[in-house]
């Protein structure tokens, strides 16, 4: 009998192991180039993100930590998941063997300081765990977390000098962005504390909770490079930190358990019973997995190629890092008024909203696979509204406005949700406060464009891009008046949505910054940020990647542009121009093919553009080329740019079903071309999306024919009501373009202006 049964559990097992997308994350994409993502252990949207530093300064480092570095400062507790801007790494924790030293020391000396070197080769990463040797202690770190307790373990030698550190003076930025800290030293086990911090999110709070496993034989407090004396239980200022010491055996394991609260260090030790109430490793990095398994389970793709497997499951694994969540396990949390609220049951609040670039896939990607969530996710963004002195929020980071970006695009993720039926959010009070924005505040230029029709760009920074970001979100906020039944508020809004057109430049060709005066700006050339040295006229931009950022017509552009055919001409001579740049270098402008740029947002629903005008097989010609060559497996070249919490990575997700949205707020997708054979999507209620591909080749991408549900369909876009049953997309693709598929004026998606 056992002869016969133990086969068919190891079977059992390794049918389990093989159906497991974990294994398909690389969780280092992304950790080099500019890609600014980390490797450490976290749950889907967690509050935190339990990672190594390797560095705080400099702008690649604003996750904490880049793959060409070979020493590591710390283990930190909370970071930022591809953004352009650092902030977050609260308490380090570093342990060590030898003399106790309250500095980091350098990345060229690691031994002047608490540092240790690593190498890659003994790093070891999965969606949920992190594990590397700390070479110069011979100390084995292991990482996990919970939502809201990160968990390490850490093997130390044979040793009567081992300790850690814990240093609340380490920020990015430096030690000089902390504005107070508290230490206490509660007992041998346990240390409570927290700061406020001014770095990106001016005056964020972070308060922790830490318990040992083992009690500390002593502990010292230190602040600035004096020790308190030894009695001193609290420590309070800029510059704070504590050492704890123990004697250890070869292999000897101590756990520590460091729980999160922007509310308080009480709302941090709930934290830490609720979730993390005893020492078993094992269990919270199994819980974590099965977090991660579930999740990403949601998309099931069939392919041969390991490599798109491996850049698909990493990227949905991106997707899923922000916006992160930000209250306590009794519902506080602390609002954008710096005040602490209370939630009603079942609601959840959040932060990290990297808004100016999520909205264009990783929402929409949402509105797929994480219906489930958005109720809280825009509930949320509508709270901040009312919360924030700034109103509508604009890039909301740990209860601060960091008002970072043009635009106020929490109206097109609202618009989108309301246009797919998203249930149980406040539309109302959503659009009253986004009605306000548009229409009524004074804020970075609206008043300006509502008094000339555009920004004057001797008037205000940024001003192209204003105009044209202000005139889409216009657009979302009609959308929800519409369906509001505010048929005047739609109207005035839609006047609003078309001031774009007052800068496009018919002898250039291009969306061109103008004077206050009405005079164009000059000298101009679309390769430069701006006319003037005062300040660039586009955001991360040249008027070659703004000129197409009114993505609510692109009918209008069609006839701006004298019809279709010079439109396709203008989106052609886009790829194929020279990719040099004129004045300014922009770091964020990269992943150029031509003058398009694939590593900033601006850029990323052009290539669907020609959709609109006839060239469908043009979109996928495009598509396909972005999808094969601006992603990769590797640390370096992972993404294009910046990850930007997810949106890189949504791109592509999306983009290898086979559609995309080029108007969000419009419901509506567009159609690419599939990468993989076959993709099974679950979206809610037991509700799937099934994408299918026909071909003799894999390198066929040209679509011959698509049926949706069914059917023939002969539309170059399909809505966002056709799938949300659930539904079946089936694609016939061949090696030649049919010119035809889609071509006609009446198969063109919607836009503003009509055909």
């Amino acid at each position: 009998m056992h002869t016969r049964i133990l086969p068919v559990l190891f079977l059992a097992a390794s049918l389990q192991a093989a159906d497991d997308p974990t294994r398909h994350v690389n969780v280092f994409i992304g950790t080099g180039g500019h890609g600014h993502t980390y490797p450490g252990a976290t749950l889907p949207h967690g509050m935190v993100q339990l990672s190594p530093d390797t560095y705080n300064f400099d702008w690649d480092w604003c996750s904490g930590y880049h793959y060409s570095d070979s020493s590591i400062m710390g283990f930190s507790h909370n970071h930022l998941s591809g953004t352009g801007v650092g902030d977050l790494l609260d308490f380090l924790l570093m342990p060590g063997t030898g003399p106790a030293k309250t500095e980091p020391g350098s990345r060229d000396n690691p031994g002047s300081g608490y540092r240790s070197r690593f190498s890659h080769s003994d790093e070891k990463a999965e969606p949920g765990y992190y594990s590397v040797l700390l070479k110069d202690y011979n100390i084995k770190a292991e990482l996990t977390a919970t939502e809201r307790v990160g968990f390490h373990k850490y093997a130390f030698p044979a040793s009567d000098t081992s300790h850690f550190i814990l240093d609340l003076s380490h920020a990015y930025g430096g030690p000089e962005r902390v504005a107070s800290a508290t230490l206490n030293i509660v007992d041998n086990t346990t240390i409570t504390g927290g700061r406020q911090v001014n770095a990106w999110a001016k005056g964020r709070h972070m308060y922790f909770a830490l318990r040992f496993s083992k009690p500390f034989e002593r502990a010292e407090l230190v602040a600035g490079k004096t020790a308190l004396e030894a009695a001193a239980r609290t420590a309070n200022g800029r510059d704070i930190k504590t050492l704890v010491h123990f004697k250890t055996t070869a292999g000897e394991v101590i756990y520590v358990k460091v729980a999160l609260s922007a509310v308080s260090v009480e709302g941090a030790l709930r934290n830490l019973q609720a979730e993390a109430p005893d020492w078993n490793f094992d269990a919270v990095r199994a819980k974590a997995h099965d977090a991660w398994k579930k999740e990403l389970s949601r998309a099931s793709i069939t392919t041969s190629d390991t490599r798109r497997r491996e850049i698909f499951y990493t990227a949905l694994y991106h997707t899923l890092l922000a916006p992160t969540l930000f209250d306590d396990v009794d519902g506080q949390y602390r609002g954008m008024d710096n005040q602490v609220h209370k939630l009603a049951a079942g609601e959840h609040n959040y932060s990290t909203y990297s808004l100016w670039d999520t909205y264009r896939a990783l929402h929409p990607l949402y509105t797929l696979m994480q219906q489930e969530r958005l109720p809280s996710l825009i509930n949320c963004l509508v709270r901040q509204g009312g919360e924030s002195p700034a109103g509508v929020p604009i890039w909301p980071l740990q209860g601060r406005e960091t008002f970072c970006m043009t635009g106020y695009h929490s109206a097109p993720v609202v618009a989108e949700a309301m246009a797919k039926g998203v249930k149980g959010v406040d539309y109302e009070l959503a659009y009253s406060q986004l009605y306000k924005r548009a229409m009524q505040d004074d804020y970075r230029g609206l008043g300006m464009l509502r008094k000339y029709g555009y920004i004057p760009s001797d008037k205000e920074e940024e001003s192209a891009t204003k105009t044209l970001e202000y005139s889409y979100d216009a657009w979302a906020v009609a959308q929800i008046a519409r369906q509001l039944g505010k048929t005047g508020d739609y109207e005035t809004l839609l006047g609003q949505a078309a001031l774009y057109r007052n800068l496009w430049d018919k002898s250039t060709g291009f969306i061109r910054p103008r004077l206050e005066n009405g005079e164009w700006a000059g000298p101009f050339d679309p390769k430069t940020t701006g006319v003037s040295k005062k300040w660039r006229d586009y955001t991360e931009a040249n008027s070659w990647q703004a000129t197409w950022g009114a993505q609510h017509d692109p009918l209008g552009y069609i006839k701006l542009m004298g019809g279709r055919e010079q439109f396709v001409a203008k989106l052609d001579a886009l790829f194929t121009e020279s990719s040099d740049t004129v004045g300014e270098k922009v770091v964020d402008m990269t992943g150029l093919v031509g003058q398009y740029a694939h590593g900033n947002e601006p850029s990323h629903h052009i290539a669907y553009l020609y959709n609109y005008a006839g060239a469908p097989y043009k979109t996928q010609q495009r598509v396909r080329h972005l999808l094969e060559n601006l992603y990769g497996n590797t640390p370096d070249d992972g993404v294009s740019g910046n990850e930007d919490c997810g949106q890189m990575s949504a791109w592509f997700v999306i983009s290898a079903l086979g559609f995309y949205a080029v108007d969000p707020a419009g419901g509506n997708y567009v159609f690419g071309t599939p990468l993989f054979d076959r993709a099974e999507i679950e979206m809610a209620s037991g509700k799937k999306l099934t994408v299918e591909a026909i071909r003799k080749s894999p390198a066929d991408f040209y679509i011959q024919s698509v049926e949706l549900n069914g059917k023939p369909y002969d539309k170059a876009w399909f809505p966002h009501s056709a799938v949300a049953n659930g539904g079946k997309l089936v694609f016939k693709l061949g090696p030649q373009p049919n010119t035809k598929w889609a071509a006609a004026p009446e198969a063109a998606p919607p836009s503003m202006s009509k055909p």
